[in-house]
């Protein structure tokens, strides 16, 4: 995402009260194309996934920078240099984004783009496990039936493959462990993804300089239509993740969450109807337990709103 990402959330938004139709116009142009990304990861399907992510990283480098100095921020780059704390957590973060879009990458050119939809429906739901397991947030009833239907989703999939959903659990667990670590990293989302590209920036140059030096790379010797396609990993990868968080600070996070739903739904769709990936009875039955657990999730997440409203409400009316 990514989603992708896109791509599901991708940044912890700061919590806003009422939703603007600029917002909600950010946000969906923002999973829309998170939600079309899988075409183009299915272009570059026949490069190695981990020279498409060194591309990724490259070429975002200076649409990121050039967003940056639009915005006047360049100077919390410089002061984020100076913070040990910033950049160790900068780093965490940087890592867990590489192996994610090394993931997502991979598994769509493998045609596995049904499993990747699950991973990001799952997302949400490991969020709210990973609240409760490390910052002992406590869980309702909603939120905990929830969890014990996306595990049950996961045991469906595991008995039909002999094993474990590697690839959905490994992309909602990365994805989940960077949105963790990226509510501690101290800087905006624009400036914080500009940190992470430039920290991965060394070593993916040092890749591609690699790989096209023992001639196995896809930067030129191999025609013009990879290089487009490699310069444009950067477009697809920083575009709408800049627009969803310019997005996020304009729109309740309640909203945000069902809108999260938006990209995997139609990595689902594309999946199964345009990739014509595998869909048998285990899958279906698992994604109705997703569908049912994101149900009750969502409506946990809308009960939240209206409690939050009403006291609002009464504290105004009381005061």
């Amino acid at each position: 995402m990514a989603q992708e990402n896109v791509e599901p959330a991708l940044i912890a938004p700061v919590a806003y009260d009422e939703d603007t139709g600029r917002g909600f116009a950010f946000a969906l142009t923002a999973y829309l194309l998170w939600g079309f990304l899988p075409f183009y990861m299915k272009a570059v399907a026949h490069i190695p996934a981990v020279e498409v992510v060194a591309h990724r990283v490259v070429w975002s480098v200076p649409i990121a920078a050039v967003v940056l100095i639009l915005l006047g921020r360049t100077g919390d780059i410089r002061a984020a240099f100076k913070s040990p704390r910033t950049m160790s957590m900068a780093l965490i973060t940087a890592g867990l984004i590489t192996i994610n879009w090394g993931i997502y990458v991979w598994s769509i050119g493998a045609g596995r783009a049904v499993e990747t939809a699950l991973g990001y429906y799952i997302n949400p739901l490991f969020s709210i496990f990973l609240g409760a397991v490390l910052l002992k947030e406590r869980l309702d009833g909603r939120q905990k039936a929830a969890i014990a239907l996306a595990v049950a989703a996961v045991g469906l999939l595991a008995l039909e493959t002999g094993g474990l959903p590697w690839v959905s659990l490994s992309l909602a667990g990365t994805w989940g462990f960077y949105a963790y670590f990226k509510k501690s990293l101290p800087v905006g989302p624009n400036q914080g993804f500009f940190l992470e590209v430039l920290i991965l920036t060394v070593p993916a140059i040092g890749y591609i300089a690699y790989v096209e030096a023992n001639g196995t790379g896809h930067f030129g010797s191999t025609g013009m239509t990879d290089v487009w396609l490699l310069l444009g990993c950067g477009v697809v990868t920083a575009v709408p993740l800049m627009i969803y968080a310019n997005g996020a600070k304009l729109l309740r996070l309640s909203t945000i969450g069902i809108m999260q739903y938006i990209a995997p739904t139609m990595i689902f769709i594309i999946a199964v109807f345009v990739f014509k990936e595998p869909f048998g009875p285990y899958k279906l039955a698992a994604f109705v337990l997703i569908w049912i657990a994101l149900g009750i999730y969502t409506s946990s997440l809308l009960r939240s709103r209206k409690a939050r409203r009403a006291a609002a409400a009464a504290a105004l009316t009381s005061g």
